[in-house]
């Protein structure tokens, strides 16, 4: 491409906030971990090891009875509150700088479940609400 010959007004997007094509047969929960499957469409979290942890939904989006791409879900980037696993996948504040595995659309997990889970994020902290996990 050649270079500029006159000015332009150039956009620009802060990098939080997405609209994704939603997979078929997916339906995605206000609220819900969202993932990029390995063919680039939106799904919710689960225990899969070709997913991408995209961000929180900001809507819902039903796509049930659609095509891959037939609607999509306003998703947005940060740090977030998830459900802690249970027993030995348990995060404690020991695992804070840690990576942490998804388990679901709502947990999150200390361990890759014998390398069956993709990674959800950076663990930030554990409190009451949850594990806080960046998503970038």
């Amino acid at each position: 491409m050649a270079a500029l010959t006159e000015d332009r007004i150039a956009q620009e997007r802060q990098g939080r906030n997405f609209s994704r094509p939603v997979a078929a047969d997916k339906k995605i929960f206000l609220g819900a971990l969202v993932c990029l499957s390995a063919t680039g469409y939106a799904t919710p979290g689960a225990t899969a090891t070709t997913l991408v942890a995209d961000g929180i939904a900001m809507s819902s989006a039903d796509n049930t009875d659609g095509a891959d791409g037939d609607i999509r879900v306003d998703v947005r980037k940060g740090t977030f509150p998830f459900k802690n696993s249970a027993a030995g996948d348990a995060i404690t504040i020991a695992d804070i700088g840690s990576d942490c595995y998804i388990v679901d659309d709502q947990t999150v997990a200390k361990t890759d479940g014998a390398t069956t889970r993709s990674i959800a994020g950076k663990i930030v902290d554990l409190d009451a609400y949850g594990v806080w996990v960046e998503i970038d």
